[in-house]
């Protein structure tokens, strides 16, 4: 039989897999107007070159220094976020004091952006250049927190330590690479792109050479989503497992919730110089995203407690609707060890464990057994570390979720209160505090 006859069907079968293969590269090719420049004219940038780069009217977007709190909290979340672990190098509180004012002077500029002055072609650049000789704010937040260690006795500021902040300790599935953890000093950098964010570290390390020493770092991104559509609200961006990653976060917009949340309140048992700061927790957790990808999809919203698709709880319809819980008390819908039901009970006794997460996805390429490195480096924030992080943790201890994460790396921190004048500095709060008890 003739293989090129019409009628013979391993002629049609043929056929029918080279007009599928066709209609899978015209798909490709409509989902991107550079892959043609046929498609390319049809959008009318035709005047577009190859090594053209790619236009923002985001660049001059910036956020205020000055404020009763850091901003890069309840800020929002822009597309790049990095989280930068130092240890410090200074020898005494006077060394101390001049990288908290560097800081301080470093990070207002970077925020706010402007012209790089020029020096004699002889010397170092003053700057690295990779934002051009003028700084573009890009939406740039640098939020300064310190650890532990930092209260150690080199600087005479143990009396001073906030009263929650202590070392991470590992949790029953953490597998803790001790390069990837702790420190003296973190700094949280959040903008439009990542190289401002790159371009505002390397700044920080040019200017602090001898009392910074980076320990760890981890870049992480958020997917932008498409406009919401009127009278709807926003999603969610998503994670690596797929699922929307913040619905259920609480309102950043109200104030009197942050206050109970967020924030450290004045007259609380915490030091008074903490009063506007917050506890930060950071978490380096690997997504086993191979073996994610093989499980089946109602095993997955079994698991996490939410529709894939849309975000929204078992027994709901949208993502940003609460599960009603006391419906199913005995895990119907929603799974008992599901991850939104361990994590937020949604009882009474559980909302003074509430915190404000913003969380980024992180790919550090592939791991040596050739399986692929990426997952959610998690930030969040909460006025009381053990209520907190720590309590939210460890109702998760043992979930099913586990089999498919390994936390590795990341640490708790204090995150300075806000620059409230051109006198002020931060950090000012901490070394007064301190003062009084170092000269007597």
């Amino acid at each position: 039989m003739n293989d090129s006859d019409p009628s013979n069907p391993a002629f049609s079968a043929q056929r029918r897999r080279v007009l599928l293969g066709m209609g899978a590269a015209g798909v490709a090719l409509a989902g991107s107007s550079l892959s043609c420049p046929a498609m390319a004219a049809q959008t009318g940038k035709t005047t577009a070159q190859v090594t053209e780069a790619p236009s923002s009217d985001k660049t001059q977007d910036r956020h205020d220094f000055h404020g009763q709190h850091q901003s890069g909290i309840v800020t929002p979340r822009p597309a790049a976020g990095m989280l930068v672990s130092f240890d410090v190098l200074a020898s005494d509180r006077e060394d101390l004091e001049r990288l908290l004012r560097t800081l301080d002077q470093r990070i207002k500029f970077l925020m706010t952006g402007g012209p790089v002055p020029q020096v004699d072609p002889k010397l170092p650049p003053l700057d690295s250049g990779i934002l051009g000789p003028v700084v573009t704010p890009d939406n740039l937040t640098i939020t300064v927190s310190v650890g532990a260690s930092l209260f150690d006795g080199r600087f005479g500021l143990a009396a001073a330590k906030p009263k929650r902040l202590i070392r991470m300790v590992g949790f029953p599935n953490d597998a803790l690479e001790p390069d990837c953890c702790h420190g003296d000093l973190s700094l949280q950098f959040c903008s439009n792109t990542a190289d401002t964010n790159i371009h505002a570290l390397r700044d920080i390390v040019k200017n602090l050479p001898d009392l910074l020493l980076v320990r760890w770092k981890q870049e992480g991104s958020v997917p932008p989503q498409a406009p919401a559509r009127p009278g709807e609200p926003a999603q969610s961006a998503r994670n690596f497992l797929g699922f929307r990653d913040g619905s259920a976060n609480p309102d950043s917009n109200d104030r009197k919730a942050m206050e109970q949340i967020v924030w450290v309140q004045p007259g609380s048992d915490e030091p008074a110089w903490a009063a506007h700061g917050s506890y930060q927790a950071v978490r380096i957790i690997r997504n086993f995203v191979e073996r994610w990808d093989r499980t089946p999809l109602q095993e997955q919203e079994s698991i996490i407690g939410r529709v894939k698709a849309s975000g929204a709880p078992m027994d709901g319809q949208q993502e940003h609707q609460v599960p009603d819980y006391r419906k199913d008390p005995h895990g119907q819908l929603t799974k008992l060890d599901a991850h939104i039901r361990l994590a937020n009970p949604r009882t009474a006794e559980t909302q003074r464990n509430l915190i404000l997460r913003r969380p980024f996805n992180y790919s550090n390429g592939v791991n040596k057994n050739g399986q692929l490195d990426m997952g959610l480096l998690f930030i969040c924030y909460q006025a009381d570390l053990e209520q907190g992080f720590i309590s939210v943790q460890t109702r998760l201890n043992g979930e099913p979720l586990e089999e498919y994460l390994k936390p590795v790396g990341g640490g708790y921190f204090f995150t300075l209160p806000g620059v409230t004048g051109e006198r002020d500095f931060l950090g000012r709060g901490l070394l007064e505090a301190t003062q009084a008890k170092t000269s007597a």
